[in-house]
């Protein structure tokens, strides 16, 4: 599966950019941290989730539907911290292990029978997850300037989602669409880090695409016209480690 990841290394060039600023040369906090080996703290965020989707070929004949949107759903994650040192201050090995809340919204546009009908029928689906998420992720870092600096990340998580109803008996009187509860995804990201005189904090945004079909086919009307699923997420974190 090919990504189109221009928007999200667009995003890692901005970072990257803001953090080559020239500035005056200030007083700076902080300065044994680089010196340490390892880092802990915790991270507190917000997301946004939704699928790739991808339909059955010739989905409007068979099951008269004329499309499948996405509608992204806000989520938050909470996680605890650890990043160790690999040689070098600007290269590191981040490990956050982190409790997500996600929702994703599938909405159905459905051809409505009446010829003279101006609208679509339309219906919606509702995803849920609470996820276990183990992201390992490599962190290169711009050299410190003052009490600032910048940073990219490239690496993947494991996922699994303690929601997932991939093993309930469906119902066929109120349907429900069913996704695996294990999930692979790689992961981009970029962040700015601000140092204050005995900790430091940053911000962080990262996108997540899974790798796999997490979609289960299970013969409900609501699933007939989905081929697959792929997870992706944005990640938007406050992090503090001292």
């Amino acid at each position: 599966m090919v990504l189109n990841m221009k928007f999200p290394i667009s995003i890692l060039f901005c970072f990257l950019a803001i953090g080559s600023f020239a500035q005056p040369e200030k007083t700076k906090n902080y300065r044994r941290f680089d010196e340490k080996l390892l880092h802990f703290g915790f991270m507190l965020g917000a997301n946004s989730a939704n699928f790739n989707i991808i339909p059955v070929p010739d989905a409007y004949e068979k099951y008269e539907i004329k499309s499948l949107e996405n509608k992204s759903q806000p989520g938050g994650q909470v996680g605890i911290v650890t990043t160790l040192k690999l040689g070098h201050p600007v290269v590191r090995l981040r490990f956050i292990p982190t409790l997500s809340f996600q929702e994703r919204v599938i909405a159905y546009y459905y051809q409505d029978p009446d010829p003279l009908a101006k609208k679509d029928i339309y219906a919606e689906e509702r995803v849920n997850s609470t996820n276990l998420d183990f992201p390992m992720m490599l962190q290169f870092r711009t050299l410190r300037l003052n009490n600032f600096a910048s940073y990219v990340l490239v690496g993947g998580q494991y996922s699994f989602d303690l929601q997932s109803q991939e093993k309930a008996s469906q119902s066929f009187i109120d349907p429900f669409i069913k996704i695996k509860a294990n999930d692979f995804q790689g992961q981009v990201g970029a962040g700015l880090e601000f140092f204050a005189p005995y900790f430091k904090f940053g911000f962080e945004i990262k996108y997540s695409q899974g790798f796999s079909n997490s979609f289960i086919q299970d013969g409900t009307p609501s699933s007939k016209p989905i081929d697959q699923l792929f997870n992706k997420v944005w990640w938007f974190s406050l992090i503090f480690e001292g």
